[in-house]
């Protein structure tokens, strides 16, 4: 038999059994002996043999205790060396039972900071490739969600669809009043200070008007329901998804693309024309409202050459961007929602991708359309 003394420790060994003997106080506050020499110790022993643990001196344990047994229990399960947990005190081996009990959530880990470019490159790749792959799949259930709608076998409830074209059109006519009230103040602003140097401030009109009508009431309205409406989408179905719900869904055979999404998306696509030709005209307002007090033009005037110089064409083209912008911002944040980890910031990260993903989606069919407007001589 020998024996080594490490401090607070002593690993005994026989023919069969290696006892590991804990002695004095295991605090914290006492200092806890490091585990590095005895992991050493444990690494020249052969394989096949068997730790037991003899507690009889131990006067004293806290979570430093638990800490130093995890580490040698992880250790020996790498030299595939058995333990015997029954010589520790029961409260230790309670909390070791508990701490093995619940394996460990890698998708809750804290992402590692610091990585190398080229490292942050790779995955940002790999990443895209996954949501590529599965935003196809979202899109194929979705055009088979609408094709059972249009047949009338979609399974959603009327009241949900209700509920949020509720909660994204009048909902939002506030902040749409106000943001496009102010865009077309700002248009007509930036107008009025290189027009009025030629005598030619009635044509801030047809300035306000056709920006208004053609992108701004369009654009800015995709934008607002994309960081109010999409991630409301997006933070409602992760939420779902952490709480299995959207499982129990699958479960009861019920389609989530058609109880969830559908609605969702239908509202957003019905409400956002509608929106649009409200944001418009708050703008025209707003441009009114400038030139009447800075440019002595009269409303009368105003409208009068906005209606001149504005065609039916352009409001149009407008309302069809913004239906577009509609299925755009809906399919975004309901396909982030799915997409959902299980975890509380997971949600957030939903969200907050979700905003991302319709922005830019916007800002690249705003100009798609254009060209096409622009070949077609529209």
């Amino acid at each position: 038999m020998t024996a080594t003394a490490v401090e607070k420790y002593e690993l005994v060994t026989t023919d069969s059994t290696i006892f590991l003997c804990l002695s004095g106080d295991w605090r914290f506050a006492d200092g806890i002996p490091p585990a590095a020499p005895l992991l050493l110790q444990l690494a020249e022993q052969p394989k096949g043999c068997r730790l037991g643990f003899q507690t009889e001196q131990l006067s004293g344990w806290d979570s430093g205790l638990m800490t130093f047994l995890l580490q040698v229990i992880d250790s020996c399960n790498q030299q595939k060396i058995a333990i015997d947990q029954s010589g520790l005190p029961q409260g230790v081996q309670k909390l070791l039972k508990l701490a093995f009990a619940v394996p460990e959530r890698k998708s809750a880990r804290r992402k590692v900071l610091g990585q190398p470019f080229l490292t942050k490159i790779g995955n940002v790749t790999i990443e895209l490739h996954h949501s590529w792959e599965t935003l196809l799949d979202f899109i194929g259930e979705i055009v088979i969600a609408l094709t059972r709608l249009f047949r009338g076998k979609a399974r959603f409830r009327l009241s949900d669809l209700l509920y949020q074209i509720e909660g994204a059109g009048p909902s939002a006519l506030g902040i749409i009043t106000l943001i496009s009230t102010l865009v077309g103040m700002i248009l007509a602003f930036v107008g009025a200070v290189q027009l009025r140097q030629f005598g030619a401030q009635i044509y801030i009109a047809d300035l306000v008007g056709l920006g208004m009508a053609r992108e701004m009431g369009a654009m800015m309205t995709a934008i607002i329901m994309a960081g109010r409406t999409g991630a409301a989408y997006a933070a409602q179905l992760g939420t779902m998804q952490d709480n299995e719900e959207i499982d129990a869904l699958r479960t009861m055979g019920i389609s989530p693309i058609e109880f969830l999404v559908l609605p969702r998306l239908l509202a957003l696509c019905f409400t956002m024309p509608l929106l649009c030709i409200y944001a418009d005209f708050m703008g025209i307002v707003g441009g009114g409202i400038v030139s009447a007090s800075m440019l002595d033009i009269s409303f009368f005037q105003y409208f009068q050459q906005v209606q001149n110089a504005v065609a039916l064409k352009h409001f149009l083209i407008g309302i069809v961007k913004a239906a577009i912008f509609g299925v755009l911002v809906a399919t975004a944040g309901c396909f982030r929602g799915i997409q959902c980890g299980r975890s509380a910031s997971a949600v957030g990260y939903a969200a907050t991708g979700a905003v991302v993903t319709s922005i830019v989606l916007i800002v690249v069919a705003d100009a798609a359309v254009t060209i096409v407007c622009q070949m077609l001589g529209l």
